[in-house]
């Protein structure tokens, strides 16, 4: 394993009294790159997934989606009308209309017209398509030919080429018509099935264990005789997926090293997710059995609170491992500051979760002498409001909140542009939680 360099004992805080000194431990902001960096590395190795339209939908491009075909593949009448040749009035051939999804009519010579429907393929010869509205037809007669059929005439003039889309118009065969990492809506599925596909090429979503540690939780019921309610099982996964990963499983793993070297080493995921067991208590074995596994420690420790007990372990070439603290609010910094960076740089199809925005915070907040703070928030106007029940095992204030603002070390004055991590769902409604706001 690699471990940080000390780093010196912080001066005096302006109060005058000695603050806690900085763990030996990685930058915030350095940590989400090195995250970010990690997954990048892994998704080089990994193969696309050709999945069929009903599979595809919510997942992201793994190749740019080139053009199988022109389109529109042939001249196609872009309107109900009349196909016409030359200069008009034109005779309109006594034969059934050139409707879609047929075989086109035969070339017209110059003043034959002949009727047409949209979509279909416009006969050889064909000048332009008049539309039926812009037409009107009598009988034809001749001296020879009392009633030799029908005259087509047009109310206005006629442009050649018009109401017809030609063959390429919109692409041709091989163009690139979407890069490499477009998210597949339900629009781009329609222009791959247009342009000839049946499957698509996505990035697999990268699958995910999540492994929640300890003997004191329970999975129901109330607290007692110093059990407490397992909080990161029911949310973790759920996020988790939330962030665009395949969540295989959640397990419980108690405080045995054994156990857990066992499901650490014996899953197949792309990402193992641990709560607790970070930190170096008496049953906190996570440092071990990483180093019994021969993991690589890419980050040990985050400047961060809550949550500077978080750890990023590379498993071996391909697979990782970010271990969580066991506080829950710590969990989710846990969360947004290596998981989100890494499943999104892994190929996960993050649509908010983690990105980041800016906005001034309403009041002061408060922030740590030496590490970064992140702070739950609502948004009320262009303006942040953090909130109470922030502390590191509280869920009461994230639960309500837009977003987590991320508070360099010092703290943030009244009016102060913060940067602000998105959750993967939808803001709150606007009006301010029961609990009220104001950081403390």
């Amino acid at each position: 394993m690699t471990l940080k360099e000390p780093v010196p004992v912080a001066p005096e805080t302006p109060a005058g009294t000695k603050a806690e000194p900085p763990h030996r431990a990685t930058p915030w902001p350095e940590a989400r790159k090195a995250a970010a960096r990690a997954g990048a590395d892994a998704r080089a190795g990994r193969a696309p997934r050709r999945l069929p339209f009903g599979q595809a939908l919510g997942q992201v491009l793994a190749e740019p989606l080139r053009a199988l075909t022109d389109l529109p593949s042939f001249d196609t009448s872009a309107m109900d009308g009349w196909a016409v040749a030359g200069p008009g009035p034109w005779t309109v051939r006594a034969e059934t209309p050139v409707l879609a999804g047929h075989a086109p009519a035969a070339a017209l010579t110059a003043g034959e017209a002949v009727r047409i429907a949209t979509g279909a393929p416009v006969p050889p010869g064909t000048t332009a398509v008049i539309r039926t509205e812009h037409s009107r037809t009598e009988h034809a007669r001749t001296e020879h030919a009392p009633a030799a059929g029908l005259l087509l005439h047009a109310l206005r003039d006629v442009v050649p080429g018009q109401d017809i889309r030609p063959r390429g118009q919109e692409c041709r065969s091989g163009d690139e018509l979407l890069p490499a990492g477009t998210d597949v809506t339900p629009v781009v599925l329609g222009l791959a099935a247009a342009a000839g596909y049946d499957e698509l090429p996505v990035r697999a979503r990268p699958r995910v264990e999540v492994l929640v540690l300890g003997d004191e939780l329970l999975t129901a019921g109330l607290p007692h005789e110093g059990l407490i309610r397992d909080a990161l099982g029911p949310m973790l996964g759920p996020w988790l997926e939330a962030l665009g990963a395949e969540v295989l499983a959640t397990r419980r793993v108690g405080d045995d090293a054994e156990e857990l070297y066992a499901a650490v080493t014996g899953s197949t995921a792309d990402l193992v997710v641990t709560t607790g067991g970070t930190a170096a208590g008496p049953v906190d074995h996570l440092h071990r059995v990483l180093g019994k596994a021969g993991a690589t420690l890419l980050v040990d420790g985050v400047k961060v609170r809550p949550g500077h007990p978080m750890l990023l372990a590379a498993l071996d070439g391909r697979r990782h491992l970010v271990g969580l603290p066991g506080n829950p609010l710590a969990a989710v910094s846990g969360l947004l500051t290596l998981a989100e960076p890494l499943l999104a740089a892994l190929g996960a199809t993050v649509r908010s979760g983690g990105s980041v925005g800016r906005a001034p915070v309403l009041e002061a907040v408060h922030g740590h002498p030496y590490d970064t703070r992140l702070v739950p928030v609502v948004r009320r106007g262009e303006q942040l409001v953090p909130l109470r029940y922030n502390g590191p095992a509280m869920l009461r204030g994230i639960a309500v909140a837009d977003g987590m603002a991320v508070v360099p070390p010092g703290g943030a004055p009244s009016g102060q542009e913060l940067d602000v991590l998105d959750l993967p769902w939808p803001p709150t409604s606007g009006a301010v939680p029961a609990q009220g706001a104001c950081f403390t």
